[in-house]
């Protein structure tokens, strides 16, 4: 396995989760777009893959008993904002929970990528980007977290994943 090979993963930041008035609004993800465009570029240049993991539920999902009914499989609302839209090289992997490697093909695609590097973005910090960082770290991802590059419902859950994720889960918080 190639001893640097990343991936950069983009969390949920869909329209349900970061436009103005969204069903799940997480209103500090629209400040991070700049720097997740920015990312994003840079993983181009370097040809370095994108993945975008994005809920994606059914009409009665078990999830909407703890949450309001959100991006919804086929809606405009599970759909990546239009600032940070996928392109045709980038990969996209739907999730129904908080983790992105819970029930997926996330494993299996970073291993044909040749993958052992996780650079984790998007939303929300204490949630989907924890968990799937807990999950990643399980699997013996090394994993990198721009702070710059996530954001929480609010600062105080924020700040404990930053600190959960760096001192249980061994993530490079940069």
């Amino acid at each position: 396995m190639n001893s640097n090979r990343n991936a950069l993963l983009i969390i949920d930041m869909l329209n349900d989760f970061v436009l103005k008035g969204a069903v799940l609004e997480v209103p500090a993800a629209r400040n991070i777009i700049p720097n997740l465009k920015k990312s994003i570029d840079e993983a181009r240049e370097k040809k370095i893959p994108i993945i975008y993991i994005c809920d994606s539920h059914a009409e009665d999902d078990k999830e909407f008993e703890i949450f309001p009914p959100h991006a919804v499989k086929g809606t405009k609302g599970a759909q990546v904002v239009e600032e940070l839209s996928p392109k045709h090289r980038d990969y996209l992997v739907e999730k129904t929970t908080y983790s992105g490697f819970y029930n997926t093909e996330l494993d299996d695609l970073l291993k044909k990528l040749d993958v052992n590097a996780l650079i984790v973005t998007g939303i929300v910090t204490n949630i989907c980007v924890m968990y799937t960082v807990y999950d990643a770290f399980l699997r013996g991802y090394r994993v990198i977290v721009p702070e710059d590059c996530v954001a929480g419902l609010n600062e105080e859950d924020h700040k404990f994943a930053l600190k959960q994720m760096r001192n249980i889960l061994k993530a490079e918080i940069i």
